[in-house]
């Protein structure tokens, strides 16, 4: 099958041909219709995440068909639309029977730790546990859209952060996960104030239903958040992941407001200063953090998307051949672009 293989950190792609993948006997094999590339890609396309050996196929924003079915997977079979998240429990531990295989220690990482869906096919083990029927009704590239910068945003926000109706929410960062977190919390008829440098970014902000718009570019943008939201936001995300919009996020957070830690903070933003006695101690502030959603957390969206309520085709601003998926990762160096870019086609 052909892949877009890493055979060195930041490197160029190699579009060339690799073995199909084993199919597990527990899992299936996919072939693919369509694969996001996210901000998390380009991390591991820079060495940063540990999980990732070389050489390695990247991508974990995934829809295709099951070419293939293991002789101990019983719930899937050849033909079938499907997704999966990008982080599969092993649906048997403690964490994945009380409904959070995101923290599972047996976890298997699309994309990190095992090859991705830059590729023509790609394995999903544990399937039953694992992979998600796709209806008629959404898209191939839909769904792939959703696969990780959605369903993060849509946990962080409705699990992580609870975020009610009427409250004000807070987005640091507008690329794919953040302009995500403002069309979902317009769907939960909460209100919204989008934060970038991007005037772009803010823009497809404004136009997702965001209630205001701030520019990091310009002044201490915290005070500004709590001047506009009479107080500060009840909920606030850093989607970005470093230490600027973190700072900003909490800052921006009225008393007893909670935080959500979206975006993948890596090398000198991992550890960053926290005002414990300020902002966590005085304001009573949480902060909680958030990576991916299981599997069962899919149907709600994909229902919401069903009736209208979501209209994720807004967030797709490109398609491109496989052939393009290290041109898009690089472009990832300067500022975030806003939106989805997806791999729609796997021959070229």
């Amino acid at each position: 099958m052909k892949a877009a293989l890493m055979t060195r950190w930041r490197d160029p792609l190699v579009l060339t041909d690799v073995p199909d993948p084993d199919c597990p006997a527990d899992g299936v094999i996919v072939r693919l219709e369509a694969c996001g590339v996210c901000r998390s890609d380009h991390h591991a396309w820079d060495g940063a995440d540990p999980d990732v050996t070389l050489p390695h196929v990247m991508g974990h924003e995934l829809s295709g068909i099951v070419a293939a079915v293991g002789p101990d997977c019983a719930r899937h079979a050849v033909g079938d639309r499907v997704t999966a998240p990008f982080i599969l429990g092993c649906g048997t531990c403690a964490d994945c029977t009380a409904g959070q295989p995101t923290v599972c220690d047996s976890q298997a990482v699309i994309g990190f730790t095992q090859w991705g869906a830059f590729a023509e096919a790609v394995a999903v083990p544990r399937a039953d546990f694992n992979l998600v029927p796709l209806p008629e009704a959404v898209p191939f590239d839909i769904a792939a859209g959703m696969g990780c910068r959605v369903t993060t945003a849509w946990r962080a926000l409705t699990d992580r952060g609870a975020l009610a109706k009427g409250e004000w929410l807070a987005v640091h960062g507008c690329g794919g996960v953040g302009l995500s977190a403002v069309m979902i919390a317009k769907a939960l008829g909460a209100k919204v104030v989008a934060v970038d440098i991007s005037d772009a970014a803010l823009g497809m902000a404004g136009d997702l239903g965001a209630d205001l718009c701030v520019s990091a570019a310009e002044g201490d943008v915290a005070a500004r958040v709590r001047a506009l939201t009479g107080g500060g936001a009840h909920v606030s995300v850093d989607a970005l992941g470093i230490t600027a919009t973190f700072d900003a996020s909490l800052r921006s957070l009225r008393k007893l407001g909670r935080h959500v830690q979206i975006g993948m903070p890596v090398g000198a933003h991992e550890t960053v200063p926290l005002p414990l006695l300020e902002l966590v101690y005085a304001r009573q502030l949480t902060l909680h953090g958030t990576r991916g959603m299981g599997a069962a957390g899919f149907d709600r969206l994909l229902d919401l998307y069903a009736q209208g309520a979501l209209p994720l085709d807004r967030l797709i601003t490109a398609r491109i051949p496989l052939s393009q998926a290290g041109r898009a990762l690089a472009a990832m160096d300067a500022a975030q672009p806003p939106g989805i870019t997806l791999i729609t086609d796997f021959t070229s």
